[in-house]
């Protein structure tokens, strides 16, 4: 009998020894459950839920119904509350789109109908092309970094020429 036979025929006789020790009648294990200060709570969306993905991408209207821009973004403070909303103003096909944040409450969104929501604000698109553009903090570092002044790599001895070389 070879050694690779002879050590699987001893692992199913010891195998077969240890569930023949089990009592018949050993219940499985109930399974772990959480403590009710663990538990986490589940929430369904109501009707009167707006999802910020449904606010993303939005229009926006001046009261005269002429569209000014769209939602780009929502910015939320420590708190996880809304606290401002990035506006795209201007452009075509996102070229050339200047980003502005408006504060939460100077836009409204108000729901049409069952499907559709409708975002209105009191301004004009040139107010908002006039006003301060949003930059996100990751591409602060980067606007910085790309105005600071680059160090010269030619020598500072003067002279554009080089010097004549001595023997």
């Amino acid at each position: 009998m070879s050694r690779p036979f002879l050590a699987a025929a001893i692992l199913l006789v010891a195998s077969s020894g240890i569930a023949a020790a089990q009592p018949a009648d050993a219940q499985p294990a109930a399974p772990a459950t959480l403590d009710n200060s663990l538990r986490p709570t589940f929430v369904a969306q109501e009707p009167s839920d707006i999802v910020a993905s449904k606010l993303i991408g939005l229009t926006i209207q001046n009261k005269g119904n002429e569209t000014i821009g769209s939602v780009t973004d929502v910015v939320f403070g420590p708190d996880l509350t809304v606290k401002s909303y990035v506006v795209g103003v201007g452009g075509f096909l996102g070229i050339g789109t200047k980003y502005v944040s408006v504060a939460r409450n100077a836009l409204t969104v108000t729901r049409v109908d069952d499907r559709t929501l409708k975002a209105t604000i009191d301004t004009d698109k040139d107010q908002l092309r006039a006003a301060p553009e949003y930059v996100y903090l990751s591409q602060q570092d980067a606007k910085k970094d790309a105005a600071a002044p680059k160090p010269d790599p030619s020598p500072a001895t003067g002279s554009t020429n080089p010097a004549p070389a001595t023997k």
